[in-house]
């Protein structure tokens, strides 16, 4: 926890650094109200103590003016015996509490652990707040499918345990929804759900993410910043696109999950962790496993439970149930009225095959919200391409005896991917999703193909 000392008297603020730091503070300092308003911007304390008579800027007018700018750390203002009138003003626009002069080391680490334990419950607080609109946002799981229904009992069934679940499907069926399955039915509901896509950004941020760093560890490093499994602790981080982590990242995952603890980038101590791993992939980890480009030993680690999501097309029994779900839901937020889907609309929907699952289904119901000109969603309102959806390849027919595999099947996944490059306006993003690939390899497959 970092705390910000104010005060123009040099004497006490080394004595209170020195009762802070030993008792594992981190402290930083300022000298009046206008230098601490510049600390605090770049600091971004957690707890600030201020005194209340000061020259240039005094307590009350730090207060108004850090409260102005946005600044949410708690304040602890100090004042002598005869300053209590302004103690009390200062807790009237937003002080948390005083500390009446002279104190002593006792007195000060009282009041400073009452203020981190408010500060906890608060931040505590915003985060479950912040959860409950992640749950609105993602809703409900659907299930009218046996194999979903195994799913979820699954899920269910090992949520209250700590070992690690590995969530396999395509993308778009719906596996970030069952790791907060997972954590909302664990004894870590109350606790942190960190969500990271493994394979979103460069491998050396992703380290720093993962486990963060100390200032000055590399460039533009300029301060501590704790990473994702410290934020985890207690709580659940959830691993997506597990598949797509590099090597080196995949022996550091490792070793963390071994032993309990990490160590942040740049530094040489290690902190323990406390956190439940669930991760979910699109890819075939056993095959990436087989051919070397994933550790025998993490996959193991991560897939103690496997539980695998079907593609929409198998579990068709579902769409109905989707459709009203979701539209209910866009309905809400876009503030329009919809009477449901045209019985010609839901039955083009069943007879699609729904290439990009839950996520397809999604996207197509809400362009229609914003395109349908009637009460109900008609044939009209779908795209082309689910209203009259085309052969799903090229003719696989084959000329003299030309039967490489190698041929076919690149000319079938050049087609496909045009296709998918079709459906989405060019979007490469939303197409790697539809093919089931990374970004990464969407792009060198376009530029292997030539394809415009």
């Amino acid at each position: 926890m970092k705390l910000l000392i104010i005060d123009d008297d040099a004497g006490l603020r080394k004595s209170l650094t020195l009762i802070l730091t030993d008792s594992g503070y981190e402290v930083v300092h300022a000298e009046d109200g206008v230098s601490g308003l510049e600390v605090a911007k770049e600091e971004e304390p957690d707890l600030i103590l201020c005194d209340v008579r000061m020259p240039r800027l005094d307590g009350i007018g730090f207060l108004e003016r850090y409260r102005a700018s946005g600044g949410e750390a708690l304040v602890l203002v100090m004042t002598a015996y005869g300053g209590m009138d302004l103690a009390v003003e200062a807790m009237k626009n937003g002080a948390y509490d005083y500390i009446p002069k002279p104190f002593g080391a006792d007195e000060v680490l009282l009041i400073v652990r009452k203020a981190e334990e408010r500060e906890q419950l608060r931040r505590e607080v915003g985060r479950l707040r912040h959860e409950v609109r992640q749950d609105r946002r993602f809703g409900q799981i659907v299930v009218a499918s046996p194999q979903m229904r195994k799913a979820v009992e699954v899920a269910e069934k090992v949520a209250r345990h700590n070992s690690p679940v590995l969530i396999t499907g395509a993308s778009g069926t719906g596996k970030e929804l069952i790791a907060r399955l997972l954590h909302r039915e664990s004894p870590r509901a109350k606790r942190a759900f960190i969500a990271v896509n493994c394979g979103g950004m460069p491998e050396h941020l992703l380290e720093s993410e993962f486990f963060g760093h100390v200032k000055g560890a590399f460039t533009g490093a300029d301060r501590d910043k704790p990473g994702l499994f410290e934020a985890a602790d207690g709580g659940t981080l959830f691993l997506d696109e597990v598949g797509e982590l590099q090597g080196s990242l995949q022996v550091k995952l490792l070793r963390s999950l071994q032993e309990g603890e990490i160590r942040r980038v740049g530094s040489t101590a290690t902190r323990g962790v406390d956190v439940r791993i669930i991760s979910a992939t699109n890819l075939d980890l056993e095959g990436a496993v087989e051919a070397g480009d994933f550790r025998t030993d993490l996959f193991y680690r991560l897939a103690v439970v496997t539980i695998h999501l079907p593609q929409l097309r198998t579990r068709r029994e579902e769409i109905p149930e989707l459709c009203r779900h979701l539209l209910k839901r866009h309905a809400e937020r876009m503030q329009i009225e919809t009477d449901g889907i045209s019985p010609e609309a839901m039955e083009a929907l069943l007879a699609y095959s729904w290439p990009g699952n839950i996520r397809e289904l999604e996207n197509v119901l809400e362009r229609a919200l914003v395109l349908t000109e009637g009460p109900q969603i008609e044939l009209d309102d779908l795209p082309e391409s689910v209203r009259r959806p085309g052969p799903e390849g090229p003719s696989m027919t084959v000329d003299g005896d030309d039967l490489s595999v190698k041929r076919h099947g690149a000319r079938l996944e050049k087609h496909l991917i045009e296709l998918a490059l079709d459906r989405t306006g060019g979007n490469k993003t939303h197409a790697a999703e539809l093919l089931e690939l990374s970004p990464r390899a969407l792009r060198y497959k376009i530029q292997e193909y030539g394809v415009e």
